[in-house]
């Protein structure tokens, strides 16, 4: 039997509240315990938190790398990398996320990914995240349009067969057979996600009765209200918001979406169907004017972190995020000003449910023992796994 952690001095927070003067038990890496810190044996001994806060794991569920290492290298060395990356920062859940390219590369990555799993890492990865290839080209973003595709049900079972580890699935909808593959990934548990997409408002709705749940960065490669001929008409923008049936992410690192409309989305949507991701690249913590490459060079646009965002060289557009989950939560909380708890629940436990990522994203007897702990200006202190103090 492994040790038991008992974690005390710490401000709590759990969905909707945040709580003193109580003790956090685990065991075997579950939480088995929590009871007012008064009925504490005085002879226990503790892990003290020292008066920070005590949080849940983050659950990244759209990441693309970081710490100077990409998902898409197709390598142990760069998933474990860019994964302990951001655990460095409160992730302790990642959903690794690949972009559109030729199959044999994403098998590469399937590959890689399953022996990092394997190995039985400090963090949770419980699955990856495919967008592309059935993206839209006038919305592909930094997608390499060389690879892009219409929706074909053989392909997609074709890369199934490679991976179990498939749990998300971002397609375009107004796609030809799109609709025919989000119905067949719902029959077989994958979460299928609306992004990259021109689709109307009632294609999107089309999408959600076929079995479409989310919205992959919400407004980022995304049409809204448009004009068709004199009349204007709801794009998928509208349909976020709108449609009960979908749940959104978005990139909060304060630069893909102002202020105004980070609230608007989180005081619409509501907590529990919003999702913050880093959709962050290769070169998230790297310094301010480090030159990257949005995609593989010689073919990616050649691109430069400046205040605080990856931008093309000419600063003529953003090439990427480079925020980690922490940051986000910081800018919900102190920026944005939505309670902590909030903040907090759309960077763990939504994110969980979206992803059926059961076990994770909050603080409650029977989850797993991930937590994060931290101060009031979100700085990291420690973080834990299964019990098991790793940062």
């Amino acid at each position: 039997m492994e040790r038991t952690m008992i974690i005390v001095n710490a401000k709590v927070i759990f969905p909707g509240e945040v709580r003193d003067s109580l003790a956090v038990v685990c065991q075997d890496g579950k939480i088995t315990d929590i009871f007012p810190v008064s009925e504490l044996a005085e002879n226990a001994e503790v892990f003290d938190a020292g008066g920070n806060y005590l949080s849940p794991g983050f659950v990244d569920i759209h990441v693309h790398g970081g710490g100077g290492f990409g998902f898409m290298e197709g390598t142990p060395a760069a998933i474990d990398g860019a994964a302990r990356f951001h655990l460095s920062h409160g992730t302790t859940s990642i959903v690794p996320t690949t972009l559109t390219c030729p199959d044999s590369d994403l098998y590469q990555v399937f590959d890689a990914f399953r022996q990092v799993k394997e190995s039985r890492p400090p963090y949770s990865m419980p699955g990856l995240h495919l967008e592309g290839p059935f993206l839209n080209p006038v919305k592909c973003g930094g997608q390499d349009p060389a690879y892009l595709a219409v929706p074909d049900l053989a392909r997609a079972r074709e890369i199934l067969s490679h991976s179990d580890d498939v749990i998300r699935w971002t397609i375009a909808p107004e796609l030809d057979h799109a609709l025919e593959l989000g119905k067949m990934l719902a029959r077989r548990g994958v979460v299928c996600s609306v992004g990259h997409t021109d689709a109307s408002y009632a294609q999107v709705e089309a999408a959600m009765f076929a079995g479409f749940s989310m919205m992959t960065h919400f407004y980022s490669a995304m049409s809204a209200c448009y004009k068709v001929g004199c009349y204007r008409v709801a794009g998928a923008v509208e349909a976020g918001y709108l449609l009960d049936g979908l749940s959104v992410e978005m990139i909060a690192d304060g630069k893909h979406l102002p202020k105004e409309i980070l609230r608007m989305v989180w005081k619409f949507k509501g907590a529990d169907r919003v999702a913050l991701c880093s959709d962050a690249l290769a070169p998230a913590g790297l310094p301010e004017g480090s030159v990257f490459y949005n995609g593989r060079p010689p073919h990616g646009a050649k691109s430069v972190i400046h205040d605080g965002v990856g931008k093309l060289f000419d600063h003529s557009a953003l090439a990427g995020s480079i925020a980690s989950a922490d940051r986000l939560v910081r800018v919900m909380y102190k920026e944005v000003g939505v309670p902590l708890y909030d903040a907090v629940e759309m960077m763990s436990l939504s994110p969980a449910k979206m992803v059926a990522a059961h076990g994770k994203g909050s603080i409650r007897i029977g989850k797993d023992a991930d937590f994060v702990i931290f101060d009031d200006d979100i700085q990291i202190k420690s973080v834990i796994t299964a019990g098991k103090l790793v940062i």
